[in-house]
């Protein structure tokens, strides 16, 4: 397979709401035939990265730019021997009277239903940190040489992406980036592992009171402050999501060592069942949906209190606590959680069978 470099700009023009979107229909050899993207092209000799924006912009669309800001170097690697790093500018101001395209067709669309788009995967991503407003960024963008996403980084660092779901929880095939999973509420893969242990068992804590020895408690974690949606509130023993080429199991492996510090035999883990979930709310000034289909795991192998070491990102502490108390104050809301109340029952069943 050969292989080529090129330099090239990409701008999405916006006015009222709206992005100027060009559906690429014309070329036959065209690594963006009939996807949707913005205006731009390569650079010619000695141009700077501005010099060829005007340029471009000129020529497929007859506007001429008055206001833009630099957003980020995309680096795009098709899968099939094609590398572009992308200049990628959004423009407010312009003048002049438009023009056709000899590309495609040009379309103002609204911003929300650019995402509905045949889009690349990874330009749902550039868009939502545009629209985070997102300082100055790179990101390389992985594709399989098919359109689909292998992997992408954000100034040097891997983003998490998900393989997303059917109904019946069957792969679809689209693997997506965490934030847009999140954004358009893509169903996925995620793991849920509750450690619980018999009351008293415990050398470190005293016997349980008022005859409470030999009843489950169940750990909980406290969510950091700093986490993306519902910060500070109780929540599973370990939990995360399956990462695209992964497994359940050791997903939940993984999640126990990372934000738990501790390492679980796979045998460690009970499987207890599905559990499909759903939520959406606002934070931070955004609307963050939530749709997963879980894979819940209970361990009933005991760990010492000093057997955690957290993870200071994810976790802000852990509490044991009575199942059923646990169980009243989660149905009463007396207990700032995040927990599933019909996934904490199918909990307490598989327990009630031990």
């Amino acid at each position: 397979m050969s292989h080529s470099a090129a330099l090239s700009t990409l701008c999405y023009m916006e006015k009222d709401g709206k992005y100027l979107m060009l559906h690429r229909t014309v070329k036959k050899n065209d690594v963006n035939k009939d996807k949707w993207i913005g205006v731009g092209g390569h650079f010619e000799a000695d141009e700077s990265p501005e010099e060829c924006l005007l340029r471009e912009v000129r020529e497929e669309t007859g506007y001429r730019l008055t206001s833009w800001r630099f957003r980020g170097i995309v680096t795009f690697v098709s899968g099939d021997g094609v590398t572009e790093y992308m200049h990628l500018f959004t423009a407010d101001g312009f003048e002049g009277d438009p023009i056709l395209c000899d590309e495609g067709q040009l379309e103002w669309v609204d911003i929300s239903r650019v995402w509905n788009l045949n889009i690349w995967e990874g330009d749902k991503i550039f868009f939502r940190l545009i629209d985070e407003n997102e300082p100055f960024f790179s990101l390389k963008l992985v594709y399989n040489g098919s359109g689909g996403l292998v992997s992408a980084d954000l100034n040097g660092k891997p983003m998490e992406l998900f393989e997303i779901l059917n109904e019946d929880g069957t792969k679809t095939g689209l693997v997506r980036e965490r934030g847009v999973a999140h954004r358009e509420g893509s169903l996925h893969g995620t793991v849920h592992t509750w450690i619980v242990r018999r009351a008293g068992e415990e050398p470190s804590d005293p016997s349980a009171p008022d005859g409470n020895e030999g009843r489950w408690e169940v750990l909980l974690q406290k969510r950091s402050a700093v986490k993306d949606s519902n910060p500070g509130c109780y929540d599973i023993s370990s939990a995360g999501h399956i990462a695209a080429g992964d497994e359940p199991l050791g997903a939940a492996l993984r999640e126990l060592e990372e934000e738990l510090g501790i390492t679980a035999d796979p045998a460690d883990l009970h499987y207890v069942g599905k559990h499909r979930g759903a939520f959406e709310a606002p934070f931070y000034g955004r609307m963050f949906r939530d749709n997963e289909l879980s894979s819940v795991f209970v361990i009933t192998r005991r760990f010492d209190d000093d057997d955690f070491s957290l993870q200071e990102e994810e976790v802000e502490s852990v509490r044991w606590m009575d199942y059923e108390k646990c169980r009243e104050a989660i149905h009463a809301g007396t207990l700032p959680n995040c927990i599933y109340e019909d996934e904490f029952e199918m909990v307490g069943a598989y327990l009630k069978g031990l």
